[in-house]
């Protein structure tokens, strides 16, 4: 793990000793006019096995040793522009190449980032184009090692990046460390453990987070929660000795902007409660409270970026939990909208706890509501551990959404929320069930939340049960969760024209 210190590069900066230099070269017709040019640049030579397995058609990445005196390494990769090319492409190569270079007693790391009129077609703005450079590094340097009995210290590494159009370059360079640092407070809540991370903990670490910011941060105990009869929230913490938070953000960034919720599922840590989880990976139930750190982390982005919009951040907090006071199926539970649910099953526990939140943000009236949970087993069974699930009936909501998606590769694809579902939701006893059956059991889920939002506002609900969880997707998703949605929600909410 490096401590990185990103800079834009100048001429003089490449010189420095203990380094390596990264060049890009597309695969074209120019590609080994290119080669044998870079090769005069630098003053080098590559070996003929080297030049025959970079310009072969499986070669990718060569390294190359120059001579004594000068930057000793040099990478020379090739981007190939087809089908399978996507704006994920140096954000996943370099967070995988920094991890490689991890043991390396190095001191600078320098980036010739290509020049954008090559990818103009995958990126819509070069800003962007250079922002994912930065993304990568950080977040392949990206470690959770807080428990660890040895930990070795980090090497101060110096990044240079290089690019056509240095003020570009500086403002993506500044977007993508504001933007890291949302994701690392995200994946900070994420990856500790539900016995330190519990609905208290939660609420005090994101109090302290804000401290210095210009985010009012608000947080209901037992007690008020009780007084807002949010009956979701209290029936699932009361299996557990750390008792429940509801904890709400303000963040005013402009006097005339519209005003956008997040509501996030913070359950920190889901058993299944009397309907009890398999033992099998249980421990990923740490991460239950994804969508919680999701909008702690975009807000904390947003706040660091001064983003000129109003946002409502909902955090319903509770620990399902298995004891002799825990909520039981068959229970009938009454939410704070005076909605009744009967549950079939304790762990579909966190739309109870949303139904409450919902209904919180839809009575602040704000102009857009979009809440995001680790809701549902299925929607990883339809979608894969890499894309979240969206729900809405908002077109334009969706669109939006899904463009943010496609742009920062925090990937979305919609699903039905057709009335006809509605049916499989139905309770005999309650005006509806937790749950709704065997099948299409993500879209039940978002059915079910349908009922604690004001119909009247815009509202899309994102299922990242898949893509919240470290999966094998690329590089910087691997061994950690991995803050799944913070450039999703940052890219929509800096959009002007959503």
């Amino acid at each position: 793990m490096f401590n990185l210190k990103f800079n834009t590069g100048r001429k003089e900066t490449i010189q420095k000793s203990f380094s390596i230099i990264i060049k890009y070269f597309l695969k074209d017709k120019s590609l080994n006019g290119n080669l044998k040019q870079f090769e005069k640049e630098f003053n080098l030579k590559l070996s003929e096995l080297q030049r025959k397995t970079f310009l072969s058609e499986n070669g990718s990445e060569v390294r190359i040793s120059r001579p004594e005196g000068k930057p000793e390494e040099i990478v020379i990769v090739k981007v190939k522009l087809d089908d399978s090319f996507s704006p994920d492409f140096f954000r996943n190569h370099l967070a995988g190449f920094i991890q490689k270079i991890g043991n390396e007693k190095l001191n600078n790391l320098h980036i010739a980032i290509p020049g954008y009129g090559d990818f103009k077609n995958t990126f819509k703005d070069e800003e962007y184009f250079c922002q994912t450079f930065a993304e990568g590094l950080a977040l392949g340097n990206y470690s959770f090692d807080k428990y660890k009995f040895k930990k070795e210290k980090p090497i101060d590494l110096n990044v240079y990046f290089y690019s056509d159009n240095n003020k570009k370059l500086s403002s993506a360079i500044a977007k993508a460390q504001q933007i890291i640092d949302g994701i690392s407070f995200t994946k900070e809540l994420q990856n500790e453990p539900g016995f330190v991370i519990t609905p208290e903990e939660l609420a005090r670490r994101i109090q302290n987070k804000f401290k210095n910011k210009k985010v009012r941060v608000t947080v209901f105990n037992e007690r008020e929660i009780k007084k807002r009869k949010m009956g979701g929230l209290l029936a699932v913490g009361k299996g557990s000795s750390n008792p429940p938070r509801f904890i709400v953000l303000e963040y005013n960034g402009a006097k005339k902007s519209k005003t956008v919720a997040l509501v996030g599922k913070g359950v920190t840590f889901d058993s299944g409660g009397i309907s009890i989880k398999p033992a099998d990976n249980m421990g990923e139930m740490k991460a239950d409270m994804s969508g919680a750190a999701v909008v702690a982390g975009t807000i904390l982005a947003a706040a660091n970026a001064k983003l000129p919009v109003k946002l409502l951040g909902v955090i319903p907090s509770a620990e399902n939990m298995v004891s002799g006071s825990a909520m039981r199926p068959g229970d009938i539970v009454v939410t704070s909208s005076g909605k009744s649910i009967e549950v079939d099953n304790t762990d579909a526990e966190g739309r109870m706890i949303l139904a409450d939140a919902l209904h919180y943000a839809s009575l602040r009236k704000p102009n857009v509501i979009i809440d995001l949970a680790t809701l549902t087993g299925a929607c990883v069974v339809a979608l894969g551990e890499f894309v979240a699930g969206l729900f809405t009936k908002n077109d334009k909501l969706a669109d939006q959404l899904y463009r943010s998606g496609l742009k920062t590769h925090d990937l979305l694809w919609r699903l039905p929320m057709w009335d006809d579902y509605n049916e499989l939701n139905k309770s005999d006893v309650a005006d509806v069930k937790n749950v709704g059956g065997r099948w299409g059991g993500a879209i039940t889920a978002a059915k079910f939340l349908e009922n604690f939002v004001d119909k009247n506002i815009p509202w899309a609900h994102l299922d990242i049960a898949g893509p919240a969880i470290a999966n094998n997707y690329n590089n910087y998703t691997k061994k950690f969760m991995t803050g799944f949605g913070v450039r999703l929600l940052f890219d929509y909410l800096s959009d002007g024209s959503n």
